[in-house]
Order: C-alpha cells, then sequence, then structure tokens
C-alpha cells in the first residue's frame, strides 16, 4: 500500500517559513489553492508507484517548489519593462514613445488621489473632461479648439462620423493608406458612415481632380498624411494650400490626418522638420480641422489629438461617439505635462523622443565605446564599434536614416541567434538586432542611465 504519511497536511505546510513568505506575496486564497494542487500531484505520484518521496523532507521540498511555480506564473505580468537596444526610436511593439519625467511625475500625482477630471472647482459644479488639454493645443497649433480621444485612428473615425456622415470624403488614391495592423483609411471611413469618393491615381493626384469630384453630396476634402511609406519618381500631389483654396471656393472644409504627431518647435534645426508635416503648419496653411497621434513624435501618451475651427472641433465634441472614445484622467495628466514642456521649449531636452531624434552619432560613439571596452575586459565576450543607422519608426518618416554608432557583441559558445534569445530572457529583457551574423546593440534608444544596467545584464548572459 502506498504511504501518504510523508505528506504533511495542509495546516503544518502553512506554518513553515517558505509557505508564509508566499503567502505575504500572493495572499492566503491563492497560496492555499496552489498547496493542495501540489499535495495533490505527490499523492499521485506516490500512488502511481514513484519512490522518490521516501523520506518527508523529499515530498516538502517537492510540494513548495510547486506551489512557488505555480503562483509564479500565475501572478506572472504579461506588461513588463523592457531595453530598447534597436535603435528604433517609435518602437510600435514596445510601446511606442517612452514618457517624459514631467509626465510620470505627473500621472503619480494624479493618480494617487482624486482630480478635476469633470468638475469645475472655481464654480463648484460639474466640469467637462474634453476641455482638459485644450488650453495648451491651442496654443501650441494656433488652432481655435482642440479635443483628445483615444488614438489617431479613433480621431479619424470620430471627425467623419461627426462631419460626413452619409456623404461623400474626397481622398486620393494614393493616399488610401494602411495605417497597421490591417485598419485600412476605406475601412474606417466605412465605419464612420461617410462615402468615399476616390480622385487622381495612385502615383498623381492634381488639384483640378478634387475640384471636379466636388458636389451637393460632399461633405470634406481629406487629405492623409502617408507617414509609412513613401512612393517616389513619377508622382504628383497638390499643395495643402491649393487644397484649402479649393476648400473656400467650394465651401467645402478640408481635414488633414497628419498620422505621426510632429508638433514642431522641440528644436531648431529639427531633422524631421522637412519630412513631417507639423500641427501648427497645417493649422497655419488654413486646414478646417486636423488629426494626429500623441505616442509617435510627439513623444507623448498613446492619444489621438484633434485641433481646429471652433464650430467643426464642437460638433465632433457632441458626437456620440465621443464618450465611447474619450480617453481617462492619465492620459490628460502625460499629455498636458508633455505639451507644456513644448511651451516652455525644453522638449528637446526633454522629452526622450525628441531627445532621441536630435541626439547626435558623436555623442553616442562615447557611450559606445565605453560600452564595448568594457564587455572586452569580461571573459568571453567581444564587442567593436560599427557605423550604423537608427531608425524614427511608428509608422513615421519612412526611408529616414540617423547615422549611428553600433556595438557589434560575441560570447563564446553561443551563435548570434542564441545571444540574441538569451538577452530577450533577462530582467528586464534587452531587445536588440541582428544584421549580418552579428548581434548589434544601439545606444540611441537607450536612455543613458541604464548604460551601467544594460552591461550588467548583458555580462549576466549564460553561456
Amino acid at each position: 500500500m502506498s504511504d501518504f504519511r510523508v505528506i504533511p497536511s495542509i495546516d503544518e505546510l502553512r506554518q513553515r517559513p517558505a509557505i508564509r513568505a508566499l503567502e505575504a506575496r500572493f495572499g492566503a486564497e491563492a497560496t492555499l489553492e496552489a498547496l493542495r494542487d501540489a499535495a495533490g500531484s505527490v499523492r499521485q505520484a506516490i500512488a502511481a508507484g514513484d519512490r522518490s518521496f521516501a523520506a518527508d523532507t523529499m515530498a516538502v521540498a517537492r510540494i513548495e517548489a510547486a506551489a512557488e511555480a505555480r503562483l509564479g506564473e500565475q501572478f506572472r505580468r504579461s506588461l513588463e519593462p523592457v531595453i530598447n537596444a534597436t535603435g528604433v526610436i517609435l518602437h510600435t511593439n514596445l510601446g511606442r514613445a517612452p514618457l517624459g519625467a514631467a509626465a510620470i511625475d505627473r500621472i503619480v500625482e494624479i493618480a494617487r488621489g482624486y482630480s478635476t477630471l469633470e468638475y469645475d472647482a472655481a464654480t463648484g459644479v460639474r466640469g467637462r473632461r474634453d476641455r482638459h488639454a485644450e488650453a495648451l493645443l491651442k496654443h501650441l497649433t494656433g488652432a481655435q479648439a482642440a479635443v483628445v480621444v483615444n488614438n489617431n485612428a479613433a480621431a479619424t473615425l470620430l471627425v467623419l462620423a461627426a462631419l460626413a456622415a452619409g456623404r461623400e470624403v474626397i481622398v486620393s488614391r494614393g493616399e488610401l493608406v494602411e495605417i497597421g495592423g490591417g485598419f485600412r483609411v476605406p475601412d474606417v471611413m466605412a465605419q464612420s458612415g461617410a462615402v468615399l469618393r476616390e480622385v487622381g491615381t495612385t502615383n498623381k493626384t492634381r488639384a483640378a481632380d478634387y475640384a471636379a469630384a466636388i458636389g451637393e453630396r460632399t461633405a470634406l476634402i481629406l487629405r492623409v498624411h502617408p507617414s509609412n511609406f513613401r512612393i517616389d519618381g513619377f508622382t504628383e500631389r497638390p499643395s495643402l494650400g491649393e487644397l484649402v483654396e479649393i476648400g473656400r471656393r467650394f465651401g467645402v472644409p478640408v481635414a488633414e490626418d497628419l498620422g505621426s504627431g510632429h508638433l514642431g518647435g522641440a528644436g531648431s534645426p529639427h531633422p524631421l522638420d522637412r519630412i513631417e508635416p507639423a500641427g501648427r503648419d497645417a493649422v497655419a496653411a488654413g486646414v478646417d480641422i486636423c488629426c494626429f497621434s500623441g505616442d509617435k513624435l510627439l513623444g507623448g501618451p498613446q492619444a489621438g489629438i484633434i485641433v481646429g475651427r471652433e464650430e467643426l472641433v464642437e460638433r465632433v465634441r457632441r458626437h456620440p461617439l465621443m464618450r465611447a472614445l474619450r480617453v481617462d484622467k492619465l492620459t490628460y495628466a502625460a499629455l498636458e505635462a508633455t505639451l507644456a514642456e513644448y511651451a516652455a521649449g525644453r522638449a528637446s531636452a526633454t522629452i526622450p523622443v525628441q531627445r532621441m531624434l536630435t541626439m547626435g552619432a558623436d555623442e553616442i560613439r562615447v557611450r559606445a565605446e565605453a560600452l564595448a571596452a568594457r564587455l572586452n575586459a569580461i571573459d568571453g565576450w567581444r564587442a567593436e564599434l560599427r557605423a550604423g543607422a537608427s531608425a524614427v519608426g511608428g509608422g513615421s518618416a519612412p526611408g529616414v536614416e540617423l547615422a549611428t554608432w553600433l556595438v557589434a557583441i560575441e560570447k563564446r559558445g553561443l551563435t548570434p541567434d542564441a545571444l540574441e534569445e538569451r538577452l530577450r530572457r533577462l530582467t528586464p529583457p534587452v531587445v536588440a538586432r541582428i544584421e549580418r551574423d552579428r548581434v548589434l546593440l544601439d545606444l540611441r534608444t537607450v536612455v543613458p542611465d541604464q548604460d551601467q544596467t544594460l552591461l550588467g545584464l548583458i555580462a549576466s548572459v549564460p553561456s
């Protein structure tokens, strides 16, 4: 007969220091469930003839280890920080823009208590959450009004639903883009209730094409910035000024989806000024309403920002979808803090994305040389510098390469694929890239105060 006496009672197990530590960490109920499951597994093993539990100490050790493993997996967080050493600044898979210190501090300040999200402290009555960040956005873009929703796809959807449902929106065939994740401009337009009216061709659309398409059912002229691709060669596209002139001639509002959210004014000169249109420039050109992302080139939280003429923004604000697409207090906290850095003229130094965009290759080389030297001093490691390029990413500035210096690393006994995998399994994971059979680290996207942490993590990689 199997001897189950080596298995202590659950009450006895709960008195052990290791189990008490688990209860303090994971809670009594979850720990109790894990203990019962682990003890049951040992009981089944004994019943099946497993003789490895001859002593009760062996059974207890197995139960404690199994309970801890189960709890660790059950409570494992799927969202965790990583060190981005890929050189892709707006890496969508890694959360796009890292927030600046001011935004993080503001989130903590607002999150730890109550706030004036929908309360007017001056009058003591209910306030409007959709007014937050508006003053700063008006100041920075020159627009008459502004409103914020949860991302730029939502902003586009809401603008179309509020201003063009059941009517036609004129779009160039060269701007019917897929914005990522399978979401396409025609699909977003269909969901809004607007009717797509295509003009021109993939590579050539003229101002006259827009004018010829305007009719009684025309609600909007929509210009979509193709921020995630570029067409070169035999191309033609009317200027924003030309579209605005046509819109005014026919009394049709012009809307622009700026996509990446280059605000401008972060520093002078800026590497993207000639490539990515700025919100302020669109408003100054006479666009009636435009939208852009908050978590791309702007360097703030995920958000869709809509700015433009007061009458049009007010229609957007009043649309029923606004409640479904609105943002929470933490988004407003981070966005206002980020915008305040632009307003104060500090963005180039305090917003991580702007800092990475404007960082010179010489500055990166100094850090890269220091990292390589320290790795070469560790047995089994080899590191060398290579000239290379960083990418903007996030569907922004396609084809733009920023000169950088890469650290190519090797570890004795590991293939490049094996080394890259071990880097990803560290805590926190280090995400690198492989080119020409070498693992490469680009410090442009590593915050400088993480350099020492990065060195320690790499050095800990097992063979």
